[in-house]
C-alpha cells in the first residue's frame, strides 16, 4: 500500500505547475472537438457516450488531497462522492452558432478556475452549432496532465479505443495510507530527494544546455509583454500538415521549427504596426520527457526549451537558423531543464513572489505548444470528429501565445491573447495565414 501511495504523490513537474497556479486565469487546459451530425447519431447519443467515458478515467475520478501534519507532498485521492452534474453541462451556441461563438464558450470554460474540493475537470456540450455539429469542450487543469498526457485522454473518448469496456487503469485502485503512513511515507520521499541530489546536478547542464542559456541574455523588450488580466479571447489559424512538413524538409527543420517562424514572422509584423522593430523574439516550447502517456499515467513530465528566433531575413532563412539552434538545444536530455526552474518557481512560491517575478519576467516574448494528434479521422459514438482546437491560458506578462495541434492532414494554430494587451487579434490571424503562406510556397 505504502508503495502504491508513492505513485499517487504529485510529481516534480506537477509541483510545478500548482505553485504556477498564482495568476488571474487558472493553470487549465482544454480543448473543444466538433463533432459532425450525421445519419442516426443524434447530440445526445454523442453526449451520453462522451461522458461515460471521460468518467471511465481514473484520474477523472481523484481529487487533490494535502498531508495534513508532516512533510510529504500533496496525493491523488479516489473521491467516491463524484457528482457528474457537477462536472458536465449543456450549453446552447449563440447565433450565428459558428466556429467562433463555439470557441468563446470553450474559452469561457477553459478560464474559470475547478474548485480543489472535487476531481479537476469539467466537460461542456455545445449544441445549437450550424452543420447540425455538436461541440465538446474538455478542461484540465493542467496538474491533472500535460500535453501528451491529454491526447491520452483523448485517445480514450474516441470509438476503437475500448474506451467503453473496464478501463484498464481503473483496475485494482491503490488506497490512499492512513494518516501515519503517509507521514513516514513523506520522510522517505525527503531521504530519497537527498539522495538524487548528486544525479539531480549532473542534469543542471543538460538543462543549463536546453534552456539555452549562455546565448543572447534577456528577451527583447516589446508590447506584448505586459502585466495580463482575465479576459482571453482565441481565433484559430488552419494550414496543410503536408505542406508544413514540405517547408521543413527543404531546410532540414521540423514542424516545429516552421511553427516558430511563422509565429514569431506574424508578431513581428504586429510590432511594426506599433513601430516596434525588435531583432529576435524569445519563445518557450514545452519539451516532453517522454514519448507517450497512457490515461492512468498522467501528470507532467515536461521541461522548457527557450528559443531565440531571427525575425530579419527571408522565412528560409529565418528557417535555416532556427533549426541549427533547436537541433542543438535537443541534443540533450529531453525536458532537463525542469531540474532548473522546478526548484527556482517552487522557492519563488515559498517567498510568495512566484507572481511578482511572472509579472516581469524577461525570459520570454511568447509561448508555443506543439502536440501531434490522430493522423487520421476519429470518430465518437459512430460520429466524425470533424476538427479538434486546443486551448491553452498563459499568465504573467505574457499577452500571446500560440497552441498547435494536427489532426487528419490539418494543423490548426490557436491564437491565445489577453484583448486588452493584444486587441489586434484578427490582423494577427491574417499575418500568421502570410507566413505559411510564404513558408509553403
Amino acid at each position: 500500500m505504502m508503495a502504491d501511495d508513492r505513485r499517487e504523490q504529485l510529481g516534480s513537474g506537477d509541483l510545478i505547475t500548482l505553485v504556477s497556479d498564482v495568476g488571474p486565469v487558472p493553470m487549465n487546459v482544454g480543448a473543444i472537438l466538433f463533432v459532425a451530425g450525421e445519419g442516426d447519431v443524434d447530440a445526445a447519443t454523442v453526449e451520453a457516450t462522451f461522458t461515460r467515458r471521460l468518467t471511465s478515467i481514473r484520474r477523472l475520478q481523484q481529487r487533490l488531497a494535502t498531508p495534513r501534519w508532516g512533510p510529504g507532498r500533496p496525493y491523488w485521492v479516489d473521491d467516491s462522492d463524484v457528482d457528474v452534474r457537477a462536472h458536465v453541462s449543456r450549453v446552447r451556441c449563440p447565433s450565428p452558432g459558428d466556429r467562433d461563438a463555439a470557441l468563446a464558450i470553450a474559452v469561457d470554460a477553459v478560464t474559470r478556475p475547478l474548485p480543489r474540493s472535487r476531481p479537476l475537470w469539467r466537460a461542456v456540450v455545445v449544441t445549437g452549432l450550424i452543420d447540425d455539429h455538436t461541440g465538446l469542450v474538455l478542461v484540465l487543469h493542467h496538474v491533472v496532465a500535460d500535453g501528451i498526457g491529454g491526447l491520452a485522454v483523448l485517445a480514450r473518448l474516441v470509438d476503437g479505443a475500448d474506451a467503453t469496456g473496464p478501463a484498464a487503469d481503473n483496475e485494482n485502485p491503490p488506497s490512499a495510507a492512513p494518516p501515519r503512513g503517509r507521514f513516514v511515507d513523506g520522510v522517505c520521499e525527503r531521504c530519497r530527494t537527498l539522495r538524487r541530489v548528486p544525479r539531480r546536478i549532473a542534469r543542471i547542464r543538460g538543462g543549463w544546455a536546453e534552456l539555452g542559456r549562455g546565448r543572447g541574455g534577456w528577451a527583447p523588450r516589446c508590447s506584448l509583454n505586459a502585466a495580463t488580466g482575465p479576459r482571453r479571447r482565441v481565433v484559430t489559424v488552419d494550414v496543410g500538415l503536408d505542406g508544413v512538413r514540405a517547408a521543413g524538409r527543404r531546410a532540414g527543420a521540423t514542424v516545429n521549427d516552421v511553427l516558430l517562424v511563422a509565429v514569431t514572422g506574424a508578431l513581428a509584423e504586429l510590432l511594426r504596426e506599433r513601430m516596434e522593430f525588435p531583432q529576435e523574439l524569445v519563445v518557450s516550447v514545452p519539451v516532453s520527457a517522454r514519448s507517450s502517456a497512457t490515461s492512468g499515467h498522467l501528470g507532467n513530465q515536461v521541461g522548457v526549451m527557450p528559443v531565440r528566433v531571427p525575425l530579419v531575413g527571408s522565412f528560409q532563412d529565418r528557417l535555416t537558423t532556427v533549426s541549427g539552434v533547436t537541433r542543438v538545444q535537443k541534443m540533450r536530455t529531453r525536458g532537463t531543464s525542469s531540474a532548473l526552474i522546478g526548484p527556482l518557481f517552487r522557492i519563488l512560491a515559498a517567498l510568495r513572489l512566484f507572481r511578482w517575478f511572472v509579472d516581469r519576467q524577461r525570459l520570454v516574448n511568447s509561448f508555443l505548444t506543439n502536440l501531434p494528434g490522430p493522423p487520421g479521422q476519429v470518430v465518437i459514438a459512430g460520429a466524425p470528429i470533424t476538427c479538434i482546437t486546443p486551448i491553452t491560458v498563459t499568465t504573467g506578462n505574457v499577452g500571446v501565445a500560440f497552441a498547435a495541434l494536427s489532426y487528419a492532414g490539418t494543423l490548426t494554430v490557436t491564437i491565445i491573447v489577453d484583448p486588452d494587451v493584444v486587441p489586434e487579434v484578427r490582423e494577427l490571424a491574417a499575418a500568421l495565414h502570410e507566413q505559411f503562406r510564404a513558408a509553403i510556397e
